[in-house]
């Protein structure tokens, strides 16, 4: 369950971000990347924050959050594995990659293992279609990810967390 309130450092990047972001043109998109970069989401609490400072609606800035799939509301794990779901690496077996990976961690797109260790996203192309299908952890494309690829990439991953 998400917390109900901003915790005191959490509120004050937030709000250094809005003081910042408030008197750009078009500022919504890069005050939430600002955020997220910072926090690792933008909590849906901040919404109205956000709202009043750049003048939007809660209305919008929910719909600008949700409607890009690079924006999370809630906080991820320790490291983000994403599975490219572009044309190429669908071609090559990636839906396959994907059931296996939500099989072997125990969780959906969107949701993080009961570890805190690995959330687990979908992505609309990483640009590694020759070496399809392609998975990123954390900031490292991999390609050419089988299930013995993504099964020894998780085991890192836990051994690390």
């Amino acid at each position: 369950m998400e917390d109900l309130v901003l915790n005191p450092n959490d509120l004050k990047i937030i709000n250094q971000h809005i003081f910042e972001h408030q008197s750009m043109p078009g500022a919504l998109l890069p005050l939430l990347h600002a955020i997220q970069d910072d926090l690792g989401f933008v909590p849906e609490i901040a919404y109205p924050l956000i709202s009043k400072g750049l003048s939007l609606s809660v209305a919008e800035v929910h719909g600008v959050v949700t409607f890009y799939h690079h924006f999370r509301s809630h906080k991820p794990g320790r490291h983000i594995l994403q599975v490219c779901r572009a044309e190429s690496c669908q071609a090559l077996g990636s839906e396959v990659l994907e059931n296996h990976i939500k099989n072997k961690l125990g969780v959906e797109f969107h949701e993080t293992t009961a570890d805190g260790a690995i959330t687990l996203e979908p992505i609309y192309c990483l640009g590694n279609c020759a070496c399809s299908p392609a998975v990123m952890i954390d900031e490292e494309v991999y390609g050419r990810v089988d299930s013995k690829k993504i099964d020894q990439l998780i085991s890192d991953l836990k051994r690390a967390s």
